[in-house]
């Protein structure tokens, strides 16, 4: 598999000045152009290159595959609801019957009985268990997310992000990614 197919492509890894990628899933990479302009904007070191070079009439430069960040960036302590996050926190699986696709929100207590779209009121579920659910509760519908929504820290979103690594990995980012061989289902 190659990493240049496409636009994306000779994408570069970015890592914090810790040297632990920026985010995990998704994988926290910049395309070649944005990892060069932060080179020679003094932004980032390298830390590896691809064998792949850009050149000029007067200057050529290997094409990084790692950098990392001068200036650690401090983690947000508290992850914004999106709905990507929502997915990510409840892997990204229906809460009701297990399905991984055509996901939705769902919201526990629903909109129109006043529930929130907040972290503590929201799940990840797929079209069909959201449309036979409906507006009822889930003692109503008698059904049951399979685990109850709460606010997740980054530490768990990166956790779980590590369980869906992406299709590709350079051979020069596996030192710095740690795909869940310790990691608890």
């Amino acid at each position: 598999m190659n990493a240049h197919v496409g636009h994306n492509g000779w994408p570069a890894l970015v890592l914090n000045a810790d040297f632990r990628p920026l985010s995990y899933y998704p994988l926290s990479l910049w395309c070649w152009q944005d990892a060069i302009k932060a080179v020679f904007l003094d932004r980032v070191n390298i830390v590896a290159n691809y064998e792949k070079a850009v050149r000029s009439p007067s200057f050529e430069m290997l094409l990084p595959s790692v950098v990392s960040l001068k200036r650690f960036v401090k983690p947000s302590s508290h992850p914004a609801f999106t709905r990507f996050n929502v997915f990510l926190r409840d892997r990204f699986s229906c809460q009701y019957c297990g399905a991984d696709d055509d996901l939705t929100f769902d919201h526990l207590l629903p909109r129109s009985r006043g529930g929130q779209t907040t972290w503590s009121n929201v799940v990840a579920a797929c079209s069909p268990c959201n449309l036979r659910k409906g507006s009822l509760t889930p003692q109503e519908a008698r059904m049951f997310p399979t685990q109850m929504p709460f606010q997740p820290t980054v530490h768990h979103l990166h956790r779980n992000g590590r369980l869906f690594p992406p299709n590709y990995l350079h051979d020069s980012w596996l030192d710095y990614l740690y795909w869940d061989s310790e990691l608890e289902p």
